[in-house]
């Protein structure tokens, strides 16, 4: 699989919650290439390496959140418990864990998509900055305009006819 692609798929595993950018551990262990089983054992042997700010387990309304609304449920392919979510720093941190060559090419992938999505976000507040700057630089230079504008766009007011005599 090209890096873009998996670029892209990463980014669709790519939630917030909890005001955390995190990935799903079923997610993690797909990409890994072992099952989400595996992945779980090792992080539980790993339980020191992996504080809250790293990993947490979704409640059952996060879960829900993010499971499609038109997925129906088969037996045995979903599992009753909730998962587990991992930030950027919990991915990292896994890398140390799951140590086959295949880990480690996603793992970089993962990381890179991260800082790019960091570097998106960052570059879209930056604009939003600017733009708030000129408004509030030319906003009373163009008020006449704008206000006009406004006028031009309001509906115009109806006239009431008068009722009776």
């Amino acid at each position: 699989m090209s890096s873009v692609m998996l670029s892209n798929r990463i980014e669709n595993m790519i939630y917030f919650t909890r005001g955390h950018k995190v990935m799903l551990g079923r997610d993690l262990a797909e990409l890994y290439g072992v099952s989400a089983k595996v992945l779980n054992q090792a992080v539980k042997r790993n339980s020191k390496r992996f504080p809250p700010d790293f990993m947490f387990k979704l409640t059952r309304d996060e879960s829900g959140s993010l499971r499609s609304q038109f997925v129906t449920l088969k037996r045995g392919q979903h599992s009753k418990y909730f998962p587990y979510a991992f930030t950027e720093n919990g991915v990292a941190m896994l890398s140390s864990i799951l140590n086959s060559d295949r880990a480690i090419n996603v793992n970089i992938q993962i990381m890179r998509t991260f800082t790019r999505i960091r570097e998106l976000l960052s570059t879209h507040k930056d604009l939003r900055a600017k733009i708030e700057h000129l408004e509030r630089k030319y906003d009373s230079q163009f008020k006449v305009v704008f206000d006009a504008i406004k006028q031009l766009m309001a509906p115009p007011k109806k006239k009431k006819r008068k009722i009776g005599f």
